[in-house]
């Protein structure tokens, strides 16, 4: 077999970045599987997918990485563009804190944000002198329906996902003339652990003072896990796998955004604000890139 593209995923011990480093690597993908702590507490997933890619036949390696780590990060992808260059690099590590936003604690704010947004600036500050110097790459960050709207107990999440959308998205911009394409993959919920493992504010005293407000917390929870066991199509999280396959195998240009899943508004939205961004973009492009010269060149 021969392998089409180098991809590295981080978080790819579980939900939607094991999944889709499993479909690459049957597509004929080059995949580095990237998690914290290979040796330790994610050593038997680790080894699990190592089993899994020789019973298969295919190239998938589990790496050390852990995206809170600049070192951590730096090293692994300098590890990695030794032995391949990397084509496309998967920003998947996440997590979903879901609760009153008041009633998580700064500390906890950070923590958060140091995977979902701060995770995605140290991968791509890793990757990016490599793609650019070869004027190619993909980078595919997973963001959220959550990164487009406003949603009652996911303060944190969705303040987490707005934030790395802008960065991203920016990218996208600032990368074009290097031949590299920066992309933003919008899921609605998926049939995830990220239900399960979602932090609870830590403030019990703030907590307290919203009453019976709390309880909202369990409830929209219990909305999604329900929707999740009906096994709604809708919400496999293969659906996002999938997608992000289609997105590495594309030819650039890729689209700014992939909404997948329940639509919830988020295509309307997309829409509504596309050509606005677009004109913002085009009319500064002059500025920015500097003005041409009599022959058209920059």
């Amino acid at each position: 077999m021969s392998y089409s593209k180098t991809v590295l995923i981080t978080g790819a011990s579980r939900g939607i970045g094991l999944l889709a480093a499993k479909s690459l690597a049957s597509k004929g993908h080059y995949v580095y599987a990237s998690m914290r702590d290979v040796l330790g507490r994610n050593r038997e997933r680790a080894e699990i997918l190592r089993r899994w890619a020789a019973d298969n036949a295919v190239m998938l390696e589990a790496v050390e990485l852990d995206v809170t780590d600049e070192n951590s990060t730096n090293s692994a992808i300098e590890k990695i563009e030794q032995k391949r260059p990397i084509d496309a690099l998967v920003n998947n590590a996440g997590i979903m804190p879901t609760g009153l936003t008041e009633a998580y604690t700064v500390d906890q704010v950070q923590q958060y944000f140091d995977v979902n947004m701060f995770g995605i600036v140290r991968a791509c500050r890793a990757a990016l002198p490599y793609m650019r110097a070869r004027k190619s790459g993909l980078i595919i960050n997973l963001s959220s329906a959550a990164g487009r709207f406003a949603i009652p107990y996911f303060g944190v999440y969705c303040a987490s996902k707005w934030a790395m959308e802008a960065y991203c998205e920016t990218l996208h911009y600032e990368l074009e003339p290097y031949g590299i394409d920066s992309v933003l993959v919008e899921p609605s919920g998926h049939g995830t652990d990220l239900v399960k493992t979602a932090p609870a504010p830590g403030d019990g005293a703030r907590l307290t003072s919203y009453g019976d407000l709390t309880e909202g917390r369990e409830r929209l929870l219990g909305m999604f896990q329900d929707m999740f066991d009906e096994g709604d199509p809708g919400t496999d999280a293969k659906n996002v796998a999938d997608r992000i396959v289609e997105l590495v195998e594309t030819s650039s240009p890729r689209p700014i955004r992939t909404q997948v899943g329940h639509d919830m508004g988020v295509e309307a939205l997309n829409e509504a604000t596309a050509a606005i961004q677009a004109d913002l973009v085009k009319n500064l492009r002059p500025v920015y890139r500097g003005s041409p010269s009599e022959d058209g060149s920059r």
